[in-house]
């Protein structure tokens, strides 16, 4: 009878990828699920096959076991206590840095079962403000210093993390994009609100919400078909007017509600053509 619950759960607890994109000195969840209610004595293991030491976490019924853990997660790893009951072998990472970027393996291993390769996780950490852009801002300052206060106004959307588009009000659509390398699982929530909280659109377990969405916006939103594959969660929004000027960020969500993603663009809708020129 065992056995038979064994390979039950070795089917439900199947290896699957994913992969999440973050700044330096966020924190991250790296989700991975498998039932392990019915193992006599497993132990989870969070690695890199880059590191040596490779073990980033491990946890056994007794608790965290952190003896082989590589110096550079010290402090910063953490799973929930009742993991091993729960099944839910989250790894929580905070403090994020540039050397945390790669794949992360979650694996059980089990007397009976032997060693089990739940799942990976590819994690990309991005500098919240590049060097070469500190650099270049920090000369821009002093040439401002020396010459005027215009300058850095001048060029003070080009250091902004968020993106901007400029449109003319009566064209067809406008693209407010938003990508990621990531691969996402089914159960990726994506939802684009404006500066005002509204809810701009809802993508959710595979289709689109409409009935989440404000009135405001009804029937003037689109999003691609496939962009669970090919990450590419970028906002079509149809007939923009002035009113649609706005700031709209783009939110990716885990099944948990845990933000994997955050991304801002401002539209900017203006009513004469000639002005774009």
């Amino acid at each position: 009878m065992k056995v038979l619950v064994l390979c039950v759960i070795l089917l439900q607890g199947s290896q699957h990828v994913s992969a999440v994109e973050l700044y330096e000195g966020d924190s991250v969840l790296l989700p991975c699920d498998f039932y392990t209610f019915d193992l006599d004595d497993p132990t989870v293991v969070w690695s890199r096959e880059d590191l040596r030491p490779s073990t980033v976490h491990q946890r056994q019924h007794q608790g965290d076991e952190l003896t082989e853990q590589n110096q550079a997660y010290r402090g910063r790893t953490s799973m929930i206590a009742d993991a091993l009951d729960s099944g839910d072998l989250t790894l929580n990472l905070t403090n994020l840095q540039l050397s945390d970027s790669g794949s992360y393996t979650c694996t059980v291993r089990d007397p009976r079962m032997g060693q089990r390769r739940v799942g990976d996780v590819q994690l990309q950490v991005k500098e919240r403000f590049p060097t070469w852009a500190i650099v270049l801002l920090s000369l821009l300052v002093l040439l401002v210093l020396a010459v005027s206060g215009g300058l850095l106004f001048h060029f003070r959307h080009y250091f902004m993390s968020v993106y901007k588009v400029e449109v003319a009000s009566g064209v067809t659509s406008a693209q407010l994009p938003c990508k990621t390398t990531a691969h996402l699982p089914v159960d990726t929530k994506v939802e684009w609100t404006d500066k005002d909280k509204w809810t701009v659109h809802v993508y959710e377990n595979g289709s689109d919400r409409p009935e989440d969405q404000h009135e405001f916006y009804s029937n003037r939103t689109k999003m691609n078909e496939d962009l669970l594959r090919t990450g590419d969660l970028s906002l079509t929004l149809k007939y923009p007017t002035d009113e649609d000027t706005n700031t709209y960020t783009c939110t990716v969500y885990s099944k948990k509600g845990d933000i994997l993603m955050k991304k801002q663009v401002i539209l900017d809708v203006r009513g004469d053509q000639r002005s774009v020129l």
